[in-house]
């Protein structure tokens, strides 16, 4: 909790939060995860681990788990924190996804989880980001972002084929929820 913090007050955009999410916004996010289909699934901006815990306690044992983290210090912390062998930490960003992926010999994710606080980033980024995450979703996939502001969700919409929203009053801040499928090749 004090590193999550301590971090907050150095990079503020880089955090949509200064306290890690609350339990009702996990399960919420993680709802829709078909878990005995679910062999890949990248997280962007894990933090401090909450989420990507939850996604390792439930995920089968030859399933692999892919966060990517900007933070050198939460990089760090996850590493030494979760030793798990399913779980791949990259310090790198979420618009290298089709490169992360592929290092891990991967072309496509399952689900991707996203709590980056895209209304901080510039819109050539926040596109970029969004438009990469739905080139590297396998057919059936979703990609579950969770935001403090819904401005995102004009990109997704642009982008997927189904936006589906949710609200979690329980969390500090309060938060948006946008699951997101993928067009198919007819669409």
């Amino acid at each position: 909790m004090l590193l999550f913090a301590r971090n907050f007050v150095k990079h503020p955009k880089m955090l949509g939060s200064f306290i890690p999410s609350s339990n009702f916004l996990i399960n919420k996010i993680l709802e829709p995860v078909d878990w005995a289909r679910m062999r890949v699934m990248v997280e962007y901006g894990p933090g401090v681990g909450n989420i990507s815990a939850e996604v390792l306690r439930r995920m089968r044992p030859d399933a692999q788990l892919i966060v990517i983290e900007t933070n050198p210090d939460f990089v760090r912390y996850l590493q030494t924190a979760f030793p798990d062998p399913r779980l791949k930490v990259v310090h790198g960003s979420a618009a290298d996804t089709p490169e992360i992926l592929a290092r891990f010999g991967h072309q496509q994710a399952d689900y991707v989880i996203s709590g980056i606080p895209f209304s901080t980033m510039p819109r050539e980024v926040r596109e970029n980001i969004v438009y990469t995450t739905h080139a590297v979703l396998a057919p059936g996939g979703c990609f579950l972002v969770y935001q403090f502001s819904p401005k995102v969700l004009q990109d997704l919409e642009r982008t997927f084929a189904c936006v589906q929203r949710s609200f979690e009053p329980f969390n500090i801040p309060p938060a948006h929820l946008f699951f997101c499928e993928p067009k198919t090749l007819s669409a």
